[in-house]
């Protein structure tokens, strides 16, 4: 492997302002924590895929080329537009397909608010799980925090994180979270904007632009941390195994149903 930026590069600097950030928004400790690993190897932030929403991806592709038994989401902007509890129709066909896929018992959120130490007595997981019929995993420590109580969740079904496929829209909380334990990762794109979005948290808009034109930007240190995207235990690569749904076919699906 190439030699790793070093501390005191821009990108470090930018690194260090978003988890101070990420610390204000949601004192999320396991984040600052986490810091040094993100410093190190700053590809961590890297998805294997990219989307625009879950609906753009081929879960059944995914259940039977990738040795993916479970899927993990974030919540809001994921599956939700923020702090609401029903599915945002641009996310609702791809919560269907995965649910299709792999069942409801593994399918499930991770959400750094509902179902931690942050959500008294669990009340808004429990809301969650009722209103959207969705499995929410109470954790104590937030993302990039939370594998044990994961693998719990799963038992004997999932034996390995590479078996799990995290999906969210934040990179250094669900996508390090996945990349640091070997999981496939997701990154999909905000499911709000404008209007829509006027109640999510100002920081974390703040901190999930930031984040993702540092990636995403055509400038030298987003294109090196792009190109070296951890390798998954099984899945090959789009080109190999395509997980990325054919956006055209799938409407012209849709018209014919």
């Amino acid at each position: 492997r190439k030699e790793e930026t070093n501390s005191h590069s821009p990108l470090t600097s930018r690194f260090e302002v978003i988890v101070i950030l990420l610390m204000v928004q949601s004192l999320n400790t396991k984040a600052l924590v986490t810091l040094a690993s993100v410093i190190r190897r700053p590809y961590l932030l890297s998805p294997h895929l990219t989307v625009e929403t879950i609906s753009d991806v081929n879960f059944p592709a995914m259940k039977s080329h990738c040795g993916i038994r479970a899927v993990v989401f974030d919540k809001d902007n994921t599956l939700t537009a923020p702090y609401e509890n029903y599915t945002h129709r641009n996310a609702s066909r791809g919560l269907k397909s995965a649910l299709d896929t792999f069942g409801p018992s593994h399918v499930a959120i991770l959400s750094n608010s509902a179902g931690t130490l942050d959500d008294p007595g669990y009340e808004d997981a429990i809301r969650i799980e009722q209103e959207m019929g969705i499995q929410v995993i109470r954790h104590n420590e937030k993302k990039p925090g939370g594998l044990d109580e994961m693998m719990q969740h799963f038992g004997d079904d999932v034996e390995s994180p590479s078996q799990i496929c995290m999906v969210g829209d934040r990179l250094l909380t669900d996508i390090v979270f996945g990349n640091l334990y070997g999981m496939l990762t997701v990154h999909c794109l905000p499911l709000c904007s404008g209007k829509e979005n006027a109640k999510d948290n100002k920081i974390a808009k703040v901190v999930r632009t930031v984040e993702n034109k540092g990636l995403y930007g055509n400038w030298f240190c987003g294109r090196m941390i792009r190109s070296r995207t951890l390798h998954h235990a099984v899945w090959e690569g789009e080109e190999k195994c395509p997980l990325v749904l054919d956006k055209l076919a799938t409407h012209e699906e849709q018209i014919d149903i």
